[in-house]
C-alpha cells in the first residue's frame, strides 16, 4: 500500500526553514532553534538570502541552491513573499508546507487575495499546506519541532490538534509540568488547505497515536469532518473542546424549532453521534484522556462511591446527580458481603461509608465488593487523612484492584502533605487520581458518555425505516409546486399533505374562506372544532390571535371566523391570509403535547429535534437534538434526553403513552430528511400522543431550492446505509446470494471468512502472511463511512446463519476523482462468476460517487486475479516501486 499523502508533513526526511535567522525572538530564529534543539533526525536547511550562516549552519539563498530533495517547507517570512516561495518549492518537488506567517484571509480582502495566490500555486504543484497563521507542527518522536513555541514537548501517545496556536502553547507548557507526552501537535491556524478531517485521517492510522485531543473553534466541511471523526473514534478515543457554546445564531428563525436549536446543539449532537467525548476545560481534556488510556471498559453510568468520610461522599453524590449519573443500587449480595467485613455502623448503602478509622483492608474489601457487583459500572474511592488512616497502604491496595478489574476505578485522596506520597504512587502506576471529588465524578461522566456515544457510533440506519414505503414523489410535487409559486413556506394543508405522504397521522383539516363555509365544514366534521388562521406569513398563530379552540356550536364558529379575521388585521397587518383552517377538536383525555421538528444547520445540514410541545415550547426549552438518519435505537436516545419523556410513562390516572407510535413518527421524519433535500425547516406542534397512538394536530414546513446532485444524500453530514445497493443473485447451481454493503455487525462474519481462506488467498489479498484480522482491522473493515468508501459483501445462508462468500471494496483517494479497490473471493467460489459480479457492482457504486478512475495492486503471481482484470479491460502494468506487483487501472 502507498504511503499516506500527509507523510511529508508528519514524517519528513528533510526540512527547509524559510526565514531562519539569528535575530533574537524573530519567529524564524525560534523555529530553526527549536529544530536544532529537538534533534531532528533528517536533513535540515535554513533558507535566508541575506546571510551565509544561521545558528552555525550553512544558509541557502533559495531552495534551488539545496542539492538534495526537500519534503517539508516551514515558512516564517513576510506574507508578500509566500506565493513566490510556494512556487519555488513546487519546482523543487516539495509536497508539504507549514505557513506560520500571518496576514492572509484573516485581515481582509487584500489578505484573501494573497491567500488565493498561495493556494493556486500550491494546488498547481500538489503541495499540501498547514496554516497560514499557525503555531506549526511537532512530532517529538523524530525530533520535529517546526513551531515558534518556547520549548518542545515530551514524546508520548497523545495527538493534539488545535485551531488556536495560543492554546497550544498553554497546553504544551502545562503538559511539561504534568509529565504528559505527545505523538503529534498540529496547530491548524486558518486551515486554508489541510483541514481537521485530513489530519484525523492520518492520525487514525498512525501507530504512535493512541488518543486524539482536539480544540475546535469552527468546522468548514462537515461531511469530511464527520467522516474522519467517526473513522478515528472507531479505533482510538477522541476527546475535544469546542468553544463558542453560547454564541447566538444569526439566522432568522422561521419556526419554533429554529428558535430552540442553536449551532452548538447541532455540534453536540454531531460529536455524540461520532462516538466522541466532549469536555469544557483543558484539565478535563487531559483527565478524560488519561482515564480512557488506562484500559478501562466503561459500560454504563451507575457509580458506586467508597469513602471514609460522609461529607466527601455527599459532595460526590450531588455532583453525580447534577451530571445525570445514576448512583448504583447495590445488590443484596453486595450488601450482605459488606455487612460481613465492615463495622455495624457503616452506611448500608451507596455511598459506602467505611468509617473514619478504615485501614487498607477495609478499603480492599469494600472496593472489591463494589467492582464485582453487576449493578455497578464504576467506582470512585475517596480517602481523607484521619488519625488512624494509612493513605499509602490504602493506595497500594486500590492500585492492585485497579489492575485486576476492567471497570473504571477512580481515586480521590483529599488533603496535601499526608497524601502526597500516595499521589506520586498513583501517578507512577498511571491511575487517575484527583484532589477533590467533583473532578473525579466529572471524569466518570466522560467515561460514561464515551460508552454511550460509542453505541451511537455503531448505528448505521438506512434512509427508509419502514416496510411501507413513503410517497416520496408525491411529497416532492407538493414542495415543487410551492417553489414554482415562489413560496418557501407551505400552507398547513400542504404541510399535512407532505406528512401524510410519509404515513404520519394528521388531523383532518379543511379550509373555509367565508363564515358560512366555515359553518358548513364544522357541521360536516362534527362539533367541537378548532379554527386557525391559514397563513404562510404567520408562524406563531396563537400570539397573533389566530387560534380558537373547542367551538361547540354554529354561533361560536361564525363568531370565531370574524374574530380571527379581525385579530389578524390588527396584530399582523399585511399578512397574506388564505382562509381559516378547521379541524375536529382533538380531545385526548390522556394526550401529551409534543413537538418534532427539523432545522438545517449551516454546518451540519438537517437536524431533527424532539421535546415538549404546545404554545409554551420556547419558554420550556425542553428539546433534544440528533443528526439523521435515525433508527429505533437513536430515536429512543433522542426521546430519553428530554424532561417530557418522563410524562410518557404511566403516572397517576394516565396510562403509558404509545411510545412505539412516537418512535415511528421520528423515523418517518428521518425518512423525510433523507429523501427531501429541499426540506429546510419543519414543526409538528403539537404532536399529540396517548395510549392509542399519535396525531399531528398542526404542522409547518419551510422549503428551499437545492440544485440536484449525483450524490442523493449530499445534504446530510452522515451518509445513510445505502440500501439501494442491495441486490440478489443466483448461481448456476441454484445458490441464492445477497450482495449488500457491509455493516458494523458483520465483524464476526468477516473474521470467519478470513480464517477460512487458504494461506495463499490470504497472502494474495493482504500481501503478507496474516492469519486473522486484529480487532483494529475488523473495525476498519466493517465500520466504514459510505460517503468515501464502499465494501460490498456477497453472503448466502447456511444452517440458519449468513456466510460470506466474497467482498469487493474501494476507498476514495485524496484527489476525489480516483479510488483504490480490493477484491477477495472464497476459495470454493472461484470460477463461478462471483468476482466479476462484485466488481461490476463496485464500479457502479464508484461511478455514482463521481469516480473517474479505479485502480489497485495485484501480485504478479496472482494469475486468477490478473485474468479477471484482463476480462474486465483493466490496464495492467508492472509497478514502478516493486516489480513483484502489477498496477491495474480502469477508466470508469
Amino acid at each position: 500500500m502507498s504511503k499516506h499523502y500527509l507523510t511529508p508533513l508528519f514524517a519528513p526526511k528533510s526540512v527547509a526553514v524559510f526565514g531562519a535567522s539569528d535575530r533574537v525572538d524573530a519567529v524564524g530564529q525560534i523555529v530553526f532553534h527549536n529544530m536544532l534543539e529537538s534533534g531532528f533526525q533528517g536533513a535540515l536547511y535554513p533558507v535566508n538570502s541575506r546571510v551565509a550562516e544561521v545558528q552555525g549552519q550553512r544558509a541557502y539563498a533559495a531552495i534551488s541552491d539545496i542539492e538534495g530533495g526537500v519534503e517539508l517547507a516551514v515558512i516564517a517570512t513576510p506574507p508578500q513573499t509566500v506565493p513566490g516561495i510556494i512556487e519555488d518549492c513546487g519546482r523543487h518537488g516539495v509536497k508539504a508546507a507549514v505557513i506560520i506567517t500571518a496576514g492572509f484571509g484573516e485581515i481582509g480582502p487584500e489578505g484573501k487575495e494573497l491567500e488565493r495566490q498561495v493556494l493556486d500555486k500550491a494546488r498547481a504543484h500538489g503541495i499540501r499546506l498547514v496554516g497560514p497563521n499557525c503555531l506549526g507542527v511537532m512530532r517529538p518522536g523524530i525530533g520535529l519541532n517546526a513551531t515558534f513555541n518556547h520549548g518542545g514537548a515530551n514524546t508520548g501517545n497523545l495527538a493534539l490538534v488545535s485551531q488556536s496556536g495560543a492554546l497550544c502553547t498553554a497546553i504544551l507548557d502545562w503538559a511539561q509540568v504534568n509529565d504528559v507526552g505527545f505523538s503529534s501537535v498540529v496547530s491548524m491556524g486558518s486551515s486554508a488547505d489541510v483541514d481537521f478531517g485530513e489530519i484525523l485521517d492520518y492520525l487514525v492510522s498512525d501507530p504512535k497515536t493512541h488518543s486524539i485531543l482536539m480544540y475546535i473553534e469552527g468546522i468548514r466541511e462537515s461531511r469530511r469532518f464527520m467522516s474522519s471523526l467517526r473513522a478515528a473514534a472507531r479505533v482510538k478515543p477522541v476527546i475535544l473542546i469546542k468553544v463558542g457554546r453560547h454564541e447566538a445564531g444569526s439566522k432568522a428563525a422561521m419556526s419554533h424549532t429554529a428558535s430552540l436549536v442553536g449551532s452548538d446543539d447541532a455540534f453536540d449532537a454531531a460529536v455524540r453521534r461520532a462516538g466522541v467525548v466532549r469536555v469544557q476545560t483543558v484539565t478535563q481534556l487531559f483527565s478524560a484522556a488519561k482515564a480512557l488510556s488506562c484500559g478501562f471498559h466503561p459500560s454504563g453510568n451507575r457509580l458506586a462511591i467508597v469513602t471514609n468520610g460522609g461529607g466527601p461522599g455527599v459532595m460526590a453524590t450531588d455532583c453525580a446527580s447534577d451530571l445525570g449519573l445514576q448512583m448504583a443500587e447495590l445488590s443484596e449480595a453486595t450488601i450482605t458481603r459488606l455487612n460481613e467485613v465492615l463495622p455495624p455502623n457503616w452506611s448500608h448503602g451507596n455511598p459506602v461509608d467505611v468509617i473514619g478509622d478504615a485501614q487498607a483492608d477495609r478499603y480492599q474489601h469494600a472496593v472489591a465488593a463494589c467492582l464485582e457487583d453487576p449493578n455497578v459500572d464504576g467506582v470512585l474511592t475517596i480517602l481523607t487523612p484521619q488519625a488512624m488512616t494509612k493513605p499509602l497502604a490504602a493506595a497500594e491496595v486500590v492500585i492492585e484492584l485497579a489492575n485486576q478489574y476492567n471497570k473504571p476505578l477512580l481515586t480521590c485522596w483529599m488533603g496535601e502533605s499526608q497524601v502526597a506520597e500516595s499521589r506520586r504512587l498513583f501517578a507512577h502506576a498511571k491511575k487517575p487520581n484527583f484532589r477533590t471529588p467533583e473532578p473525579a465524578v466529572e471524569v466518570f461522566s466522560y467515561l460514561s458518555d464515551y460508552y454511550q456515544n460509542q453505541k451511537l457510533l455503531m448505528q448505521m440506519p438506512g434512509p427508509l425505516s419502514h416496510h411501507l414505503e413513503p410517497d416520496v414523489e408525491g411529497a416532492r410535487m407538493v414542495i415543487e409546486g410551492a417553489l414554482q409559486d415562489k413560496r418557501r413556506v407551505l400552507s398547513e394543508m400542504e404541510s399535512k399533505a407532505v406528512l401524510s405522504a410519509f404515513h404520519i397521522p394528521v388531523a383532518q383539516t379543511m379550509i373555509a374562506r367565508s363564515p358560512n363555509e366555515a359553518l358548513l365544514i364544522a357541521q360536516q366534521l362534527g362539533f367541537p372544532v378548532a379554527m386557525k388562521v391559514n397563513s404562510r406569513d404567520i408562524t406563531h398563530k396563537s400570539d397573533a390571535g389566530g387560534v380558537m379552540l373547542n367551538l361547540t356550536n354554529a354561533q361560536a364558529v361564525r363568531a370565531a371566523y370574524h374574530e380571527i379575521t379581525e385579530n389578524i388585521k390588527r396584530n399582523r397587518p399585511g399578512s397574506h391570509v388564505d382562509g381559516i383552517s378547521i379541524q375536529p377538536m382533538i380531545v385526548k383525555k390522556n394526550g401529551r403535547e409534543l413537538m418534532v421538528g427539523v432545522i438545517r444547520d449551516p454546518v451540519f445540514g438537517p437536524v431533527i429535534t424532539f421535546g415538549a410541545g404546545g404554545t409554551t415550547v420556547e419558554v420550556m426549552g425542553d428539546a433534544s437534538v440528533a443528526l439523521p438518519p435515525l433508527n429505533v435505537f437513536l430515536a429512543r436516545d433522542l426521546i430519553s434526553r428530554t424532561q417530557v419523556s418522563k410524562l410518557l410513562k404511566a403516572f397517576r390516572h394516565m396510562p403509558p403513552a404509545d411510545v412505539e407510535a412516537l418512535e415511528s413518527v421520528l423515523l418517518r421524519v428521518s425518512e423525510m430528511v433523507c429523501e427531501l433535500p429541499m426540506l429546510a425547516e419543519m414543526d409538528i406542534n403539537p404532536l399529540i400522543v396517548d395510549e392509542r397512538g399519535v396525531l399531528a394536530a398542526d404542522a409547518r414546513i419551510v422549503v428551499e431550492f437545492r440544485q440536484p446532485s449525483a450524490d442523493r444524500y449530499s445534504h446530510m453530514a452522515i451518509y445513510p446505509y445505502p440500501t439501494h445497493l442491495v441486490s440478489h443473485w443466483q448461481l448456476a447451481d441454484g445458490t441464492d446470494i445477497t450482495i449488500r454493503p457491509i455493516r458494523p455487525e458483520d465483524a464476526e462474519l468477516v473474521q470467519d471468512f478470513v480464517r477460512n481462506l487458504s494461506e495463499q488467498t490470504r497472502y494474495f489479498r493482504f500481501m503478507n502472511s496474516v492469519q486473522e484480522l486484529s480487532q483494529a482491522m475488523l473495525v476498519r473493515f466493517t465500520q466504514i463511512d459510505y460517503s468515501r468508501e464502499m465494501a460490498l459483501v456477497a453472503v448466502t445462508e447456511q444452517h440458519g446463519r449468513e456466510v460470506e462468500l466474497g467482498v469487493a471494496r474501494f476507498a476514495i483517494n485524496p484527489d476525489g476523482e480516483s479510488c483504490e479497490f480490493a477484491l477477495v473471493i472464497a476459495d470454493n467460489m472461484r470460477g463461478k462468476g462471483l468476482g466479476q459480479k462484485l466488481m461490476n457492482g463496485l464500479m457502479d457504486a464508484a461511478r455514482s460517487k463521481g469516480m473517474k478512475v479505479m485502480q489497485g495492486e495485484v501480485l504478479k503471481n496472482n494469475a486468477d486475479m490478473l485474468h479477471l482484470m484482463e476480462r474486465m479491460e483493466f490496464e495492467i502494468v508492472t509497478s514502478e516501486e516493486d516489480d513483484s506487483i502489477k498496477s491495474v487501472q480502469k477508466m470508469l
